[in-house]
């Protein structure tokens, strides 16, 4: 897949976005792993957020960066 340049630039705003917002939530996960009393429905959900965000991190940045042949 092959991307024009302002789709690129796009790319790289929304991986900007991505990694702020998983930065904020691994913060926020952390804060509360220190609390004494963990709600752990929300916990996990975090953690789950946490992961999506992830993979949206590495579809974009393999979106951008094009693969290299060896």
């Amino acid at each position: 897949m092959s991307l024009n340049e302002e789709e690129i630039q796009q790319a790289r705003n929304d991986l900007i976005e991505l990694r702020l917002e998983h930065s904020d939530l691994d913060h926020a996960i952390e804060l509360m792993l220190q609390n004494n009393y963990v709600d752990q429905l929300r916990l996990r959900r975090m953690k789950k957020r946490k992961l999506k965000l992830k993979d949206s991190i590495l579809r974009l940045e393999s979106m951008i960066i094009p693969d290299m042949d060896a």
